[in-house]
């Protein structure tokens, strides 16, 4: 299965804490880069979730995003305060006023904003944990589903400039010998024109130099052969956009030398035609992985 690199996919889940939602964005890149925007308190699950991606994933700009939304106060999770820490901090700060009687005096949210103070249960926090790897797990798969469903149309789209590119091969293939034969009426009517004696000898071996200057099947063959190249690759499936870039270049190269050996307005035009569907090609292939 072809798959594209360019997709998106988002999941959510309610949970004790909040609102948790995952965003997952990819574009085409060179090769696999991940990059994570995660709360602190789900921050040691970067690593597995680099994993899973790396697993998932073979090429392509990852851009991934994880949000809690806090939920109201009432429904969510209590609130557990250390006991023990609290006096401890309080009796700090009264030791404090002792010594510095023109303090402000303490604020408790900056006395529960103090490490270890406040915090919410253990088992929550795992429970968040467990959750958000899920969502993870599941926009993950979302992701790849649009990747592969966007890839197969990609892949069509290679395949519909094929047919053309074939098209135009067989147009070309059946001009040459025509092109050939005008190209050698108009070399003996030029000689004929200046009224000059040419060796009969001298003169076919220069009409048969011109024609294998003009001689293209060797290109054509190739551009059939890149044809079936690519036709194979994308049955194969699998991260192929690497290979099929390739076989882009190699197109280009064969339709260049087809344009500078061209000898007819058609030929010619054949060639552009060519760079135009190879171009089009090139464009949709970037995006495959």
């Amino acid at each position: 299965m072809i798959h594209s690199m360019t997709a998106f996919a988002r999941e959510s889940r309610a949970t004790d804490q909040g609102t948790l939602t995952v965003e997952l964005r990819t574009v085409n890149h060179r090769y696999l880069d991940c990059s994570f925007k995660i709360p602190d308190t789900l921050r040691s699950l970067e690593g597995g979730f680099r994993e899973q991606a790396s697993k998932a994933l073979a090429r392509g700009k990852l851009d991934c995003l994880v949000r809690l939304q806090n939920q109201d106060a009432s429904t969510g999770a209590a609130l557990a305060i250390d006991e023990k820490r609290l006096q401890e901090v309080l009796q700090a700060a009264q030791r404090i006023a002792s010594h510095a009687p023109n303090a402000l005096p303490l604020n408790p949210l900056e006395v529960l904003s103090f490490p270890g103070v406040c915090s919410a249960p253990e088992g929550s926090e795992q429970a968040l944990q467990q959750a958000a790897t899920k969502v993870f797990a599941e926009a993950l798969n979302s992701l790849r589903d649009n990747r592969a469903r966007e890839g197969e149309k990609l892949g069509q789209l290679v395949l519909d400039r094929l047919e053309q590119v074939e098209v135009e091969l067989a147009c070309t293939r059946e001009q040459l010998p025509a092109l050939l034969q005008q190209q050698r009426d108009r070399v003996i009517t030029r000689i004929q024109d200046l009224d000059v004696d040419a060796d009969p000898g001298r003169l076919e071996q220069e009409l048969v130099f011109m024609a294998q200057k003009a001689d293209v099947d060797e290109e054509l063959d190739r551009l059939d052969a890149h044809i079936g190249e690519v036709r194979r690759a994308l049955k194969k499936g699998g991260p192929c956009g690497r290979r099929l870039d390739f076989l882009m270049q190699e197109f280009n190269r064969e339709a260049n030398t087809l344009s500078s050996k061209s000898t007819a307005s058609s030929t010619t035009q054949s060639a552009v035609e060519l760079k135009v569907l190879i171009e089009q090609m090139r464009e949709q292939i970037q995006n495959i992985e």
